[in-house]
């Protein structure tokens, strides 16, 4: 669904993608690890058209790259991004109706499903979205991007600073998206999830991929763990 091949990327003159390789496939949960700094967030970014990047993005068979943003969201990728980005004097209701697209075709989604999901929502659906937590905010990014109904969702570290009850949540809900048959790309530092949830990692270093396999075979491996995610 998601094939990415020899993608560079720049921010200005400084080269941080040097040659990515992966694809992500339809209902699978594929999660890219790393440590901050290594090109994980820049990956994404070039996916969504938002860095100066070359080589070759398809996604359903169409290239994206040199298309903008809009675009390649109303193509059905969507992009949840680590800044936690809402719209604070809206509700939280409105923010997740901003999430539609207005394609007119019937969403996998509804408003009862992001409420089912995370019931916090639903008791502040009428509370200004600037008013909430952070992992309150968190929870609101992931469920508007879904409800513009994405065939893909790219998911930059939606665990970061959330309470571990959240946490299992936040699994899941991308379990749910799988099982709708929604590709996940997971950017994550926290390996219990990643490796819980995933059908496949990718370990990336110095802005390229330096492992790929089942978690299985990433927990057999200490060497990687060791010379690229652990601190």
């Amino acid at each position: 669904m998601l094939d990415i091949q020899g993608l560079h990327a720049w921010y200005g003159k400084s080269h941080v993608l040097h040659g990515v390789n992966f694809t992500v496939r339809q209902g699978e949960i594929v999660a890219l690890l790393g440590r901050n700094g290594s090109g994980r967030s820049t990956c994404a970014k070039a996916v969504m058209g938002m860095v100066h990047a070359e080589g070759s993005v398809r996604f359903k068979d169409q290239e994206l790259l040199g298309r903008k943003p809009f675009e390649i969201a109303h193509l059905g990728l969507g992009y949840v991004p680590e800044s936690r980005d809402v719209f604070p004097r809206l509700t939280v209701q409105q923010n997740l109706l901003l999430g539609r697209k207005g394609s007119g075709r019937g969403s996998r989604w509804a408003l009862e499903d992001m409420y089912a999901m995370f019931p916090r929502l639903k008791e502040r659906c009428a509370i200004e979205a600037g008013l909430l937590s952070g992992g309150e905010q968190q929870m609101l990014t992931l469920c508007r991007t879904l409800m513009g109904d994405p065939d893909c969702i790219l998911i930059d570290e939606p665990t970061e600073g959330l309470a571990p009850k959240i946490v299992e949540q936040v699994g899941q809900y991308l379990t749910r998206l799988k099982e709708r048959g929604i590709a996940v790309l997971l950017i994550e530092q926290k390996l219990t999830i990643a490796m819980d949830i995933s059908d496949r990692v990718l370990v990336m270093g110095h802005g390229a991929i330096v492992f790929e396999g089942t978690p299985d075979a990433l927990r057999a491996n200490a060497q990687v763990r060791k010379e690229w995610l652990e601190v």
